[in-house]
Formats: structure tokens, sequence, C-alpha cells
């Protein structure tokens, strides 16, 4: 399975300044497999150590931050020699061992010729509990679930993804229903690794959703299992209630559709576990449009998306005749699921910034603001074929952005500094909003 990150990774690996890497993501997204196919391809052996798995070696660290006896002891226990200039050291659930996150420093300073790369799905959680982080000493790599672009690549479509992130428009113009049908149905399938081999396998969307419910399985024994004893009930809450807050006109999050009378101050926490962990994607408002965008950001006040738009149709119960129906996948629960499309692939981008913005009295919303190669970037999506948007209108007649994006399901159309982008094609926005438009 083709995944753009390992492009990154043998980037990391060749660098003279390299640093010891830690990569993030939720729980089956692919970080064991792509740390090991990194070492497969680009190493001449790999030592893999998981902590949660192997309790022999979580006091590792316990006793001092001795680069040398922190090897050595690796040799031993895995009965080979380390090789600094052929070795990938893979540190997984590295939260598990006490003062495993501390080593890295201690290997960037005295040991860097060390290639060694740590990962956890529970990394949020211990970078705000108190560990001793090192700062500037690591470098970060974010693995999110399989883009639209890496779905096309593993359906055997890497022509057509190739043609989109060239921005050949014209050429791709023939192509624009099938690449309709090919987003429904990654739209269903999601891109959780899991879920895109199995329906790669049977080409059986149920066999896919049955995979996807494992998963969601997973993540609330998860809670139960991870979480602190008494958050886990609001855990549970909150998460269930994403359908019903994203099926909403307005997606702000409420949190009396959590329970009635519900405040803040009882879910702060739990949501802020479910960010940490990667489980749910935060869009904050943002009172203006100003560079940078973060400083204008209203804490109180955001929408929260799941971390797949596969996941989000699993746990609804969307069905796979949503397929067959031309383009109700689009706009099902009002369009949910096409703006949950759009903060994936948006964030896949890897923005300075990506929020949105209201008016003070709400009247008025743009789904997205994106702040990227210094530009801030207002996009509108819609659901269905029809463009119109008074509060979008209103966005650039009052802020005059160099770039104005809307997405949806119409070909690619150029209006000077208003640019339709086909919903397939939102990614290619890391490049349109500094090297210009083709």
């Amino acid at each position: 399975m083709e995944r753009f990150a390992m492009q990154q990774l043998v980037r990391w690996k060749t660098r003279k300044d390299r640093k010891p890497l830690i990569i993030r993501g939720a729980r089956q997204t692919g970080k064991t497999w792509l740390l090991k196919e990194f070492g497969k391809t680009a190493f001449t052996d790999t030592v893999y150590i998981n902590f949660e798995n192997e309790p022999r070696l979580r006091d590792l660290f316990s006793e001092n931050f001795d680069t040398k006896r922190i090897i050595t002891t690796i040799e031993l226990s895995y009965g080979k020699k380390i090789n600094p200039a052929d070795t990938l050291i893979i540190f997984d659930e590295i939260q598990a061992a006490e003062g495993g996150l501390t080593s890295l420093k201690y290997f960037c300073e005295d040991a860097p010729q060390y290639a060694i790369v740590a990962a956890g799905s529970l990394l949020g959680i211990a970078f705000h509990s108190g560990t001793s982080f090192p700062v500037g000493k690591v470098s970060f790599l974010d693995l999110a679930p399989l883009s639209f672009f890496e779905f096309l690549y593993a359906a055997k479509k890497e022509m057509l993804c190739d043609a989109i992130q060239e921005k050949q428009w014209k050429t791709l113009a023939p192509f624009h229903d099938e690449l309709l049908n090919l987003l429904r149905t990654y739209m269903f399938v999601g891109g959780m690794p899991e879920v895109v081999q199995k329906w790669i396998d049977t080409d059986d969307y149920f066999e896919a959703r049955e995979t996807q419910r494992e998963i969601l399985r997973a993540y609330a024994a998860d809670f139960s299992k991870h979480a602190p004893k008494e958050q886990v009930p609001r855990l549970n809450m909150v998460w269930d209630s994403l359908p019903a807050q994203l099926s909403k006109e307005n997606k702000k999050f409420v949190y009396g559709i959590i329970r009635e009378g519900a405040r803040a101050k009882d879910f702060e926490i739990a949501i802020e576990w479910l960010c940490d962990c990667g489980l749910v994607l935060k869009s904050h408002r943002i009172k203006e449009p100003r560079m940078p965008l973060k400083a204008y950001q209203d804490q109180n006040v955001f929408k929260l998306f799941m971390l797949d738009v596969g996941l989000l149709g699993a746990s609804v119960g969307l069905d796979a005749r949503t397929l067959i129906d031309g383009n109700k996948i689009f706009t099902e629960f009002k369009g949910a699921m096409t703006e949950q499309l759009v903060m994936q692939e948006l964030t896949c981008t890897n923005p300075d910034y990506l929020g949105y913005w209201t008016n003070e009295r709400s009247t008025s919303e743009v789904d997205f603001v994106l702040q990227k190669n210094g530009a801030i970037v207002p996009i509108e999506v819609k659901s269905g074929e029809n463009l119109s948007s008074r509060s979008f209108t209103l966005f650039c007649d009052k802020f005059k952005p160099d770039l104005a994006i809307k997405t949806s399901m119409l070909p690619f159309h150029d209006n000077e500094n208003m640019l339709n982008v086909p919903l397939y094609g939102i990614a290619t926005v890391e490049t349109l909003t500094k090297s210009g438009k083709k």
C-alpha cells in the first residue's frame, strides 16, 4: 500500500542534521506497518521494540539516559549488533516506557548517528501528562488515514492521481464522472488502512463496513482501557454525539446535544483526550481572517470532526446503497459527509492553520479558512451543484482575499481570483496558494 509519508521518512533519513523522529497518529492508521516497511526498504536491518508488548524493556530508560548502555541492552536483548549506519531502531508505544520520550533528547545530543523513530497512539496524552519532553531535540511526522490521493494509488489509479496533483484540469475533464464515482467509494470506504485493504482484496462494501465497525468497537474499548476512569462515560458521550453535531445546519459543537444542561467544564477534558489521541479533528471559529489566523481564534467556539469519513458513515449506519443513489452520499445529513471529507483532505496538506469563520451574530459562515504559504484562503463546501452562497459572497466582498475557493461536484473553473475546485482535487489547495493557478 502506497503511503506518501514514506517520502518524508526517506528525506528524514538523509538529513545531515537528523534528529530522532516521532510519528503521531491515532490507533490503526498504519504507523507500525509504515515504520517496518521503511526499515525493510531503506535499511539493512531493523530493531523493533513495542513497549506495551515487551514489559521487560519498559525500564530500559529508568536507570539513566546513557545512550551507550541503552544500545548495549537492546543488542543483548535481541542478540544482534546495531550498526548505526544501516539499522533502524523503532520505539513503538514509547509512552509505555518510563523516560522513553526524555531519552530521545540524549540520543539527539550524544548519539545522533543512530536512526531512531518513536511512535505511539497515546503520545498526545503523554505530552500533556507532565512527561519531560525533549523540546527542540526531535522531529515530527503526523500520520492520518489514507487521503483520497493515497486511496487512488491503492485502487491502481495512479495516473489519475498524478494528473490531479499536477492540476491538469482540461486533461481530466473526460474523467470527471469516473473520479466522482471513485470519490463516492472513498467516502464510504474511508482511509483506514485495514478497511481499504479489505475493500481492495474483496471488492465488497459490506466486508469493508464490518471492518469499520470492528475499528469503532476497538476505539470504544480503548476508552475503558487507557482513559482516566472518571472520563470514560464522558468520552463515550462526546464520541457518540459527533454524528448529531455534524448533522446540524450549523455544525458548531453544542454541549446540549451531548445531554441536556451539559456545560463546557464537564466535557473539556474528554474532548482534549480525543483530540490528543487523534480520534477527532478540531476546527475553531476565527473572528477575523487576518494573519496569523491563530491570533484571531475563538477558543470557546469550534467544530469537531471524526478522523475518518468512512468511520463517520459507519457510525450512523450509512447504507452502501447510497453509492448507487447518485449524489446522495454527498448530501446525506445536511452535507456532513462532504464537510468531513474536506476537513480530512485539508488537514493532510499540513496547513499552518485551519479554522472557519462566522460573523458575531452567526448569520454568515464560511466553512473553512486556511492559512498556508503566507496566504489566507476562504473555502466554501457545496454538497450539491448549486454554487450560490450569500455568506461566501459577503465574506469575499468585505475581506477581499487574493484567492477564494469553492469546492463541489462540478469540474474545475477559474473565475479570476475565485476558483471552483472539484471535491476530488481539494488537496491541491496547498499548491494553489503560492505557486499560482493552472
